[in-house]
């Protein structure tokens, strides 16, 4: 690949100073690069390659010249400004939810579909943190067996929520310790110490009583794996974890499968580290899973319940695999 122009928008957030670190430690081919953020950004700077490098105010102009944008900037900006860049012959890979479930827009996991760039028409949706990690390890289950159901419960860190989301748990933590009354100013309840069955924080539940997070995980899996006839059913739930999702998923396949044929063709994936040797207390756990880009799995055992069910425990990094670094991967293709 020759030297790109790339833009970072949303530079100066979680993911977005995560994606200057892969494309740092990926040795990405970057003639230069723009750092793009909101007004509140305006003046400060972020090193990369060892070089300070000024943040811009984002605008509708901020691409003119740029061939490759990664946005973590949110939906809302997301959906103003990427037309802008695509149109100016930038090409968008967003992080966001914006444009995921867009019919134009290829959603992409290069271990799973990188074939579904090849389609883009300006701007490629990176998928949920969660999804990438499921359909990372169920997609060459599914290439064998195929997988007709799939029921999820996922443990999500609360890095996924933001910088303000972190702070609030440290915030909490040491007023529980202190025997004082944790504040809640992100979370509807205090995370410190406690489960959260709600992803977002606000405004989660649709009408069919699942949140937007659960939905997000049932229509982006059947896109991705490019089967619509797959069941999908997830329980999304916020854990006080610093970072690293986990996940318990129980598949149902056509043809039947067993645990070892899954630990064999799992441990020959891309993407994926098998750990698996529970007698000896290994599994994926979200303290090692931390700061790595592979997609851990483990606790493989077939279902005692029905007769084609596997259970698998997944584990990965929300920041990297589950955002910055698929990104990142998804512009190496371009």
């Amino acid at each position: 690949m020759t030297p790109k122009v790339v833009a970072v928008a949303g530079a100066t957030g979680l993911v977005g100073n995560r994606m200057l670190q892969m494309l740092e430690e990926r040795d990405f081919p970057v003639k230069s690069i723009k750092l793009l953020a909101s007004e509140r950004s305006k003046g400060k700077t972020l090193t990369f390659r060892g070089e300070q490098i000024p943040v811009e105010v984002l605008t509708e102009d901020s691409f003119k010249g740029v061939e490759i944008a990664l946005f973590s900037a949110g939906g809302g900006t997301s959906k103003k400004y990427a037309p802008f860049a695509a149109k100016d012959g930038c090409v968008v890979v967003d992080n966001s939810s914006a444009w995921r479930m867009d019919p134009d827009v290829p959603l992409v996991v290069p271990e799973v579909n990188a074939e579904d760039i090849k389609w883009h028409k300006g701007i490629i949706a990176n998928p949920n943190c969660s999804t990438i990690q499921m359909v990372v390890v169920l997609k060459p289950i599914h290439d064998a067996a195929k997988i007709e159901r799939v029921v999820v419960s996922t443990y999500q860190a609360v890095s996924g929520a933001g910088v303000k989301a972190l702070a609030e748990m440290r915030d909490q933590i040491t007023a529980v310790l202190e025997n004082r009354e944790p504040v809640c100013k992100v979370f509807p309840h205090p995370i410190a110490f406690n489960c959260i069955p709600q992803i977002p924080q606000s405004d989660a539940f649709t009408e069919n009583g699942y949140t937007s997070e659960e939905m997000k995980m049932v229509n982006e899996t059947k896109k991705i794996m490019g089967d619509d006839s797959i069941r999908v059913s997830a329980t999304t739930v916020r854990v006080p974890v610093h970072t690293g999702h986990s996940e318990s998923v129980n598949i149902e396949t056509q043809r039947k499968i067993t645990a070892a044929k899954a630990r064999e063709i799992l441990s020959l994936a891309p993407g994926v580290v098998v750990l698996d040797d529970p007698a000896n207390q290994v599994y994926p756990m979200a303290i090692h899973a931390a700061g790595k880009g592979e997609t851990f799995v483990g606790r493989i055992r077939e279902d005692i319940s029905q007769s084609r069910g596997l259970d698998l425990w997944i584990v990965s990094d929300n920041l990297l695999k589950g955002a910055a670094l698929n990104a990142v991967q998804i512009a190496e293709i371009l």
